[in-house]
């Protein structure tokens, strides 16, 4: 990772991590999704350990960021534009979404749908309330329930 791409590395607090997110963890899949960045992610993190050890956690996109950067200090080596995939591909499949606390647009990114559905959902999350369910989300006018429940694992209430 160069220095156009890497911000300056910060160390979070694994406790603190634990206390947002709860016991939100991802299964290990045995095959992992198709999408942009896949392949830059096998081959750079499947230098130092296996693809399924690096997403046994689901993190917030932040999280990755600061992953992506430690495994760049310690030697692991892509271009930026590897690395912005990389960091793409684990924000689609493998990021926590904090659906009481997120932007629309973060939302909108996180279920894959327009910025005006991510709109929705706060707007939804503001008249009614927090959610406290993937069955509360699914209450929201125009966000497809399959949406949500292909994203259940990775919901933070």
């Amino acid at each position: 990772m160069t220095n156009t791409w890497r911000p300056v590395v910060r160390v979070v607090a694994a406790a603190t991590v634990v206390a947002q997110v709860g016991a939100a963890q991802t299964p290990t899949p045995s095959v992992l999704p198709e999408g942009t960045g896949k392949a830059p992610f096998l081959r750079t993190c499947g230098g130092c350990h296996g693809p399924e050890s690096a997403i046994a956690q689901l993190k917030t996109p932040d999280e990755w960021r600061k992953t992506l950067d430690e495994m760049a200090a310690n030697g692991a080596e892509a271009t930026d534009d590897e690395w912005t995939d990389i960091l793409g591909y684990l924000d689609a499949h493998f990021s926590l979404i904090l659906v009481n606390t997120a932007a629309g647009k973060v939302l909108a990114k996180a279920f894959g749908v327009p910025d005006a559905e991510g709109d929705a959902i706060v707007r939804y999350r503001d008249e009614h309330g927090r959610f406290a369910t993937a069955d509360d989300l699914k209450n929201v006018p125009g966000l497809d329930a399959t949406t949500i429940e292909s994203r259940k694992d990775r919901l933070v209430f």
